[in-house]
């Protein structure tokens, strides 16, 4: 902004001394003198009188310490001396919230930190209403984070972040309002621990772990053994259907010269000795009781 004022000045002051140049030539050197000294005044009233804001920002005008108006972007004109322009940037303004030492609900020591998005909603209420609105919105965010958290459980507070940080926010943004500004969003970044508590969640959640993968195998097991009871019931029911099953595991085996299958008593002699039992069986005398 001072060189943009500089090069106003001296473009004023190039045009003033040409002018007086060329009358001081046409009328007394001496006019000419005093209109080169006019020259130099003039051009510095208007570089002074001059400013101009970018497109984010706004400006607002204090005439004689008393609030004027709000003006930008672009080009505008303060009175020099009665006139004072503050500058203020209205884009969003990204600030990290340091780690903060915080004791939950359940008496457990964490360190939170985060990052707050906030913007310059109105910029008169900005500049006139807060000293200085960006340590008064860090301040804000970091009490208002330690509040929240504090009444928190740790489960929660590592289960919920989204939740937390949406509460945080409604509560810091109901403050920023007054203050002319505008909570984009507030995100908790990292929540660190003790070392010892991380190491007993470790465990906890190995053993977790362990317990579901020994409930899975055990039902696997319960399942399997059905199985293997109705496809027993099922070739029990079935002629040569063991016959069938040997043939095929025999065939599984490949034909691999290392393989040596020694069947000790063939299938059929196994089911004539259990034909023959059934059919003794079915011609006993039942028991008198």
């Amino acid at each position: 902004m001072k060189a943009i004022n500089f090069l106003f000045f001296l473009i004023f002051l190039a045009v003033g001394e040409a002018v007086a140049i060329f009358i001081g030539a046409l009328t007394h050197p001496a006019i000419g003198g005093v209109l080169g000294v006019g020259a130099f005044f003039f051009a510095l009233l208007m570089a002074i009188a001059i400013k101009i804001a970018y497109q984010w920002e706004r400006a607002v005008i204090l005439r004689l310490g008393k609030y004027s108006g709000t003006k930008g972007p672009g080009l505008f004109f303060v009175i020099p001396v009665v006139d004072r322009a503050i500058f203020a940037d209205t884009r969003i303004i990204t600030m990290d919230i340091p780690g903060q030492q915080v004791i939950t609900k359940d008496n457990v020591p964490v360190l939170v930190n985060g990052v707050l998005y906030f913007a310059v909603a109105k910029v008169e209420d900005a500049i006139l209403n807060v000293q200085n609105y960006r340590v008064a919105m860090m301040q804000y965010a970091l009490t208002v984070l330690r509040d929240v958290i504090g009444e928190m459980m740790l489960d929660e507070l590592l289960a919920e972040r989204e939740r937390i940080s949406a509460q945080i926010e409604g509560a810091v943004e109901a403050q920023a309002k007054k203050w002319g500004l505008l909570v984009e969003t507030i995100k908790i970044q990292d929540i660190d621990m003790p070392e010892e508590l991380k190491k007993m969640m470790s465990r906890q959640a190995s053993a977790e772990r362990e317990k579901r993968a020994n409930i899975t195998k055990s039902e696997g097991d319960k399942m399997a053994a059905q199985n293997l009871a109705d496809a027993a019931k099922t070739m029990a029911a079935s002629g040569g259907a063991m016959q069938l099953r040997t043939l095929q595991t025999v065939d599984g085996l490949g034909p691999t010269a290392s393989n040596t299958v020694v069947l000790a008593l063939p299938l059929d002699i196994m089911e004539a000795f259990q034909s023959y039992n059934a059919m003794n069986k079915a011609k006993l005398p039942p028991k008198s009781s």
